[in-house]
């Protein structure tokens, strides 16, 4: 991702779109009116249109938090005015977006401190290959012996 992560788990990125004959090809959810998260008047991405200049850029995700659109913030606006702020972009526009980021699987046995759970896979399986070994071993000296 081409951002910045901020506190919290989340990153910011700003992409730039240029806007097709049949617009920026997504649609947006929230506004002061209309919150799509309670307590949370923020604008965010709702749907991405299939092949649309949005799609075809591949960067904005539904679920995006839209924080600004060409430097201007998108804070405590109606919806409808973010609707109108988007229609009057331009052809360039760049969107400033917040993104929560998805926790990332580390390493096998890996456990972060306050992490609950049960035993890391690794804590299972390799005295568990080692006991089928030492089986094998000892089958095997065993038939030599007859």
């Amino acid at each position: 991702m081409n951002g910045s992560v901020a506190g919290g788990g989340y990153a910011e990125e700003i992409i730039s779109l240029t806007r097709r004959p049949s617009g920026l090809g997504f649609n947006i959810v929230g506004g002061t009116d209309q919150q799509y998260i309670s307590n949370d008047s923020s604008i965010y991405v709702s749907r991405i249109k299939k092949d649309g200049a949005a799609y075809l850029d591949g960067r904005l995700q539904e679920g995006d938090k839209i924080l600004a659109v060409n430097g201007k913030d998108l804070k405590d606006l109606r919806h409808k005015d973010a609707v109108e702020l988007f229609r009057n972009a331009g052809c360039d526009v760049s969107l400033k977006i917040q993104r929560r980021l998805q926790p990332q699987n580390g390493p096998v046995g890996h456990q972060s401190h306050g992490e609950s759970g049960g035993l890391p896979l690794a804590a299972i399986l390799v005295p568990g290959l080692a006991l089928a070994a030492t089986a094998v071993w000892i089958l095997l000296r065993y038939r030599q012996r007859m």
